[in-house]
């Protein structure tokens, strides 16, 4: 099964396609790590990724379109793949289709603005050994200290509300028109995000139709 998964940063994204990956035993590919791992291969289109980079620029679509094709060209890819973090543009979608990639179904994990917002900036951080916790569904037992190791909690600078936001906003004005695009294609399926991680699951599955 060829699925792409998609919802506002912050949704659960992530969680939930290491779940489906280990389900169906298919690989879940992450735009920013394949494009890590093309730079670090040296593939033709990893050095291209990696001029930009360099250069501080973004890495153009056709670049990481190229990467993803050679990712999905790769042996463990043949039985089918969790795209996660691609596309994130209408335009991307045209040239996935376009380089003739078969995707039987679309998860667009939903999360309202409002918990996504409570959810991220909840986060707190330990800047030493990297233990996270929130302070509504995981609170530390100090509430402001580490569990683990007792250093001060930090908030990210990608979790404060402001950023949060204005990361919302991106995604809302790019990525959710592709929500239209696969609908017109039929291959939609909407996934209502719960608080607990599990329930969130039985329904991505159920979509899923594993």
């Amino acid at each position: 099964m060829n699925i792409i998964l998609f919802g506002p940063p912050g949704a659960g994204k992530g969680t939930q396609a290491e779940i489906i990956s280990k389900a169906l035993n298919i690989p879940t590919i992450s735009t920013g790590a394949i494009i890590r791992g093309a730079v670090k291969e040296g593939t033709p289109m990893g050095l291209s990724a990696k001029s930009y980079m360099d250069a501080g620029a973004l890495v153009p679509d056709e670049v990481v379109i190229g990467i993803i094709k050679e990712r999905l060209a790769k042996d463990d890819c043949k039985e089918g793949f969790i795209l996660d973090g691609f596309p994130r543009t209408v335009p991307q979608a045209i040239a996935l289709d376009n380089m003739g990639v078969q995707i039987d179904v679309v998860a667009s994990l939903e999360v309202t603005d409002e918990a996504i917002v409570e959810r991220m900036s909840g986060r707190r951080v330990c800047p030493a050994c990297g233990a996270t916790f929130h302070v509504v569904y995981n609170p530390s037992s100090t509430g402001d200290k580490c569990d683990v190791c007792g250093v001060d909690l930090l908030i990210r600078d990608d979790d404060k509300p402001e950023v949060v936001l204005n990361r919302l906003a991106t995604y809302h004005k790019e990525t959710e028109p592709l929500k239209d695009y696969y609908s017109g294609k039929g291959i939609l399926k909407s996934v209502p995000g719960q608080d607990k991680v599990e329930e969130t699951t039985a329904l991505m599955k159920a979509a899923l139709g594993i």
